[in-house]
Formats: C-alpha cells, structure tokens, sequence
C-alpha cells in the first residue's frame, strides 16, 4: 500500500531506508528530541537505524504498529514519518504520530499527508477511532489535529517523559470514523 501524491510517496517502512531514516533523523535532531526522543535515540547512526528498521518492517508485516515513510519521488530522501502505533484491534483504536523535517515545516504538507492515511486506517485497518497526543506548545500538530476533524478530549497528567526526563502533560485529540 503505497500512496502517490504529486511528487511524494507515503509508503512503509523498507530496509533499504535504514541510511536515509538515520540522515533524516540526525538532520532534524534539535526538532526531534523533545516529542520523539525514543525514535532519535534509536536511529541516530546507521547501525542503530538499520535495527531500527528491521524492526518495524517486521511489525508493520505482523499489524503490530504501521510505520510508513514520505519521500520525494524525484531525490528519494526521507522527510517525514507517520506512526500507526499502540494498535489495539480489538478496541478499533490506534494512536497517530507523525514527524516532518524542518524543511517541510508549515507548507501543509502533512495535513496532506495525514489525511491520506486516515482513510486507511478505517477502511483497511477497520478502525472506529483515531488519537493523537501532542503537548500543548507542539502548535503544528495541535493545528494538525484539529484541520483533520480531531476534537480535543482532554490534558493527560504526566503523560510523557522528553529526553532530559522531563515529564510533561499532554493534549489527546480522537477523531472517530463516519457511519455511513
């Protein structure tokens, strides 16, 4: 399941991508350290992104979490990730994340993204209700949510810890699926 948009390619997550995730990853380091420590730990050379990525790939071919890459059609370099991540299928619920690099920042380009896979998620996936969890100062995501149909529900208490171990409160935003 691969999605051609314009130029882009939201597709999942491939061994081949192990370097180009690192570089992404490294590039974006200082946006990424506060909302994605995890992630930047684990890809931040190329041997930890290569288990980083086999990783995945073996998820998203188990449905345990869905990991899709966005590249340019033209260069082939990784400028964004989107997470279908805590799945719990029985529920019909899965948390949404999303990352996009400093040079794609405020272009709408992940609104875009983001509502291609949402479709997906119901449809494929056959999920009832989408969330995401963003802090409240991450302003591009909480507009993110809301451009996309998420309403807010509520602040988690110490729901998150950032790399320097800062806990912090966190907004959750659920978009549910459209009875037709």
């Amino acid at each position: 399941m691969t999605f051609n948009l314009n130029g882009f390619e939201i597709s999942p997550i491939q061994e081949k991508d192990a370097w180009w995730l690192c570089n992404f990853m490294v590039a974006n380091r200082e946006r990424f350290k506060n909302d994605f420590p995890g992630t930047l730990k684990q890809t931040l050379n190329p041997t930890l992104s290569e288990l980083f990525v086999q990783q995945k790939t073996k998820q998203f071919a188990s449905g345990e979490e869905y990991l899709f890459t966005i590249k340019e059609d033209e260069h082939r370099n990784i400028f964004g990730l989107i997470y279908i991540k805590e799945l719990h299928v029985k529920k019909g619920q899965a948390e949404l994340a999303y990352y996009i690099g400093y040079e794609y920042k405020g272009k709408g380009h992940t609104t875009h993204f983001i509502n291609q896979i949402i479709p997906w998620t119901f449809d494929y996936l056959g999920l009832n209700t989408l969330q995401i969890i963003a802090h409240k100062d991450n302003n591009g995501s909480t507009r993110i949510a809301e451009k996309l149909g998420f309403t807010w529900q509520n602040s988690l208490k110490n729901e998150y810890k950032r790399y320097n171990d800062t806990v912090v409160n966190m907004e959750l935003y659920k978009k549910y699926r459209v009875a037709l």
